[in-house]
Formats: C-alpha cells, sequence, structure tokens
C-alpha cells in the first residue's frame, strides 16, 4: 500500500544509530509531508540494554526477530565493520526488506553482491551515509550528474585526520599531539590506524569511484599511504610553498583505465580542497559537461550522519524499486587498476644541503637546490645519487 507507515528496525544503537532513532521522531512531521506517510521504528538491535531510553522497550537482542517478521519494510544497519554487517545485511534483503546503511566497509568489500541481491528481490540498498557523513554526494553523483562522464574525483573523505592536520598547520603541534587531541574530543578512535594509515579514505573512494563507472574496485588493491609519518617541518615546507598537506582519495581517468591512491597530498591554495579544515569533507568532481563540482560539509558526527540515512528512508518511501533504474554494479577486471606513476603523478624528495639542520630544508624546487620533483617511479634512483630524504607521501597533482 503505498500510504502505508513504513516498518523500520535499527541495527546499532551507538552514537549514529541514537540519531537515527532521535531524527525519525522529532522530525516525522518533515517526513510524512515528504513522503506521505511516516515511519515508526518497531526494533532496535544491540547487544545492550538501554532502560532510560525511550526506546527501550523496542531493544531487542536477536536479529532473528527482526528478519523474521514480514512487517518490517526497512533495515537500517549501523554497525561498523565487515562482519556481522554483512551477514545481517544479507539476509534483509533475501527476506524483501530494504536495507540502508551508513557502513562504507560492507558497501566497498560486497557492494556488487548486495546490489545484484536487492534487485534480484525487487527491494533497495541504499548507503549515501557511507561517504561524506552528512554531505549529500553519492545520489548526485549517480543521478544529477547521470549525463556527465566524471573525469576525476579528488576528495578530503576523512575528518579525524583533516583536523590532524589542521592542527599540525594552525597549532605548530607534532603529529602524536594532534592525534591525542583528537581522541580527546572524540574525532578519532581508540586505536585510529583505520583514519591515519588511510583505508577509511580508500573505501570511501572506491564507492565513490563505482557511483561515477559503475565498476568496484577491490579496496586491497588501492594503493594507500597514511599521515603517520608527516612532521612539523613538512608542514612548513608546504606553507612556504603556499600549500596545504591534505589526505587524498583520488580517482582518474587513464585512457580505457582506472587510477585510484590515497595519500597525502601537497595542495595549491588555489584550490579550494585547501582550504577545507578540522573534520569537515570535501569532495570536488570534475567531469566532461559541468567542469568541477565541489561537495563541502560535516564529513561525520551523529545528527548529519543521521540525517543522510533518513534521506534514504525519504527516498524508499518514494521511489519503490524499479528494475529498469536499479543500480547495479560489477566488479572491474585486475587490469582495470593501472599505477599512480600512469596517472602523471611525482612525489617529492628533499635534499640535504650541507650545514642546513633537518628541520631547515629549503622549499626551493629545482634540480640544483634542495627540493627535487620526480616521478614516482624514479625515486630510488634520486635517492642512490646522494644524501636524501624521500617523501614517497607527497604527490603533487593537486598543486
Amino acid at each position: 500500500m503505498k500510504n502505508k507507515q513504513l516498518t523500520v528496525a535499527l541495527l546499532g544503537f551507538g552514537v549514529v544509530g541514537s540519531g537515527v532513532a532521535q531524527v525519525i521522531t522529532e522530525n516525522q512531521d518533515r517526513i510524512v509531508d515528504a513522503t506521505g506517510r511516516g515511519a515508526d521504528i518497531r526494533y532496535i538491535l544491540d547487544l545492550r540494554d538501554f532502560p532510560d531510553s525511550p526506546f527501550a522497550d523496542r531493544i531487542v537482542h536477536d536479529f532473528n526477530t527482526i528478519v523474521n517478521d514480514p512487517e518490517v519494510d526497512v533495515v537500517i544497519e549501523m554497525m561498523g565493520g565487515s562482519h556481522p554487517a554483512y551477514e545481517f545485511t544479507r539476509a534483509s534483503l533475501e527476506a524483501g526488506k530494504s536495507v540502508i546503511t551508513s557502513n562504507k566497509e560492507v558497501v566497498a568489500n560486497f557492494g556488487t553482491e548486495l546490489l545484484s541481491l536487492a534487485a534480484e528481490k525487487g527491494v533497495r540498498y541504499l548507503f549515501e551515509a557511507s561517504v561524506g557523513g552528512g554531505i549529500p554526494v553519492l545520489r548526485p553523483l549517480s543521478q544529477d550528474m547521470a549525463a556527465n562522464r566524471v573525469q576525476t574525483i579528488d576528495g578530503i573523505l576523512n575528518g579525524t585526520t583533516n583536523y590532524i592536520l589542521t592542527r599540525m598547520a594552525r597549532g605548530g603541534v607534532s603529529f602524536e599531539t594532534a592525534l591525542c587531541e583528537a581522541q580527546q574530543k572524540g574525532y578519532a578512535e581508540r586505536d585510529p590506524s583505520a583514519d591515519v594509515d588511510g583505508h577509511d579514505a580508500a573505501r570511501k573512494i572506491v564507492i565513490l569511484t563505482a557511483m561515477a563507472t559503475g565498476l568496484r574496485i577491490d579496496p586491497n588493491t588501492v594503493p594507500v599511504e597514511g599521515i603517520r609519518y608527516i612532521t612539523e617541518a613538512d608542514v612548513s615546507i608546504a606553507k612556504a610553498m603556499n600549500c596545504a598537506i591534505k589526505l587524498i582519495g583520488h580517482m582518474g581517468r587513464v585512457e580505457d583505465h582506472l587510477t585510484l591512491w590515497v595519500a597525502p597530498c601537497f595542495v595549491s591554495r588555489q584550490n579550494p580542497l585547501a582550504n577545507i579544515d578540522d573534520v569537515f569533507n570535501g569532495v570536488l568532481i570534475d567531469t566532461d559537461m559541468l567542469g568541477q563540482t565541489l561537495f563541502y560539509g560535516r564529513g561525520a558526527g551523529k545528527l548529519p550522519t543521521a540525517g543522510a540515512i533518513v534521506s534514504d528512508l525519504v527516498d524508499i518511501a518514494t521511489h519503490p524499486f524499479d528494475a529498469a533504474t536499479a543500480l547495479r554494479w560489477t566488479d572491474a577486471p585486475a587490469h582495470t587498476l593501472v599505477s599512480p606513476a600512469d596517472d602523471g603523478l611525482v612525489c617529492l624528495i628533499y635534499r640535504k644541503g650541507d650545514a642546513m639542520p633537518e628541520t631547515e630544508w629549503a622549499p626551493v624546487v629545482s634540480e640544483t637546490a634542495q627540493a627535487i620533483i620526480v616521478r614516482e617511479g624514479e625515486a630510488e634512483t634520486v635517492i642512490a645519487r646522494g644524501e636524501t630524504r624521500p617523501i614517497a607521501t607527497y604527490r603533487m597533482s593537486l598543486l
């Protein structure tokens, strides 16, 4: 029935899950205005009990309670990690329930399979919140830009690393100090490796690429470098070159192939990404017809992410499954992905001066001075010519 109220189950009642419950409850009138029907949260799956929560009577501990209830229309998965989130998602789709998720790990690793299963079962699998938190970017990329050929995508896709790099640039603090601050503020996990080593951003650039091209690249094949080894001296050099250091997720086309990578970049202050600071995210998309478009906003957080999830709920309520327009991906063959060096990328290598302390390396970009720019594949040859400090993480494609 078109006007039947949507019955919803939430998987996970942490920061994002509680935010979704709040948005659905407090903005129920807006959901009704947008869709003609409301949304009822029937179940909330979590290992914990929440006796003081207004949703305490909806907490369940057994997923089978949800998957076996034929009245549940939509399952919203916010558990994090691949397992059991993948298994619960697959079981929900098999049972004929649409699924919404913010879980970029599941989408990046299993998106092709889950989209195919959703189409087979005549339901929707949506994940706007998996990239950019509350920034609406996936739906515009797949729908509003459908007539465009996406040439490149460059994104600041991780708020934790962007906060750390911002603190290093503005506050003159070390990576370790900035990371500690991020953890104290709740921006970084106790184990920050997924963020600072670039794996979170890699999953997101995989999803963006799939939305732009229809091809899902295996996240494990994407070259990834994090920000652990960025120093205060590096930040000073970037400033002297009128650049900001940003962790960039990149997709580019090289003839009939694609190149994807994640790495810290020197980004010119003339580039809009250079001025996106703190926990904010930005995605710069270049297309053949529209040119450059920047999507900017809060890339994480309870209510921004919850708002994106509920936007998917509104989409499901207003656009039932249509086989002709259903989103489908194809797993890209191994030869689709080519080396970053084939995309015209370079890395910076600093040669130490005769009497110059390491912290005072001059940011002069020339063969005869203190800094040399080389293509990535030439780094070992340059290092062999003399005493150098290789910084393979700096790529100049956005300079």
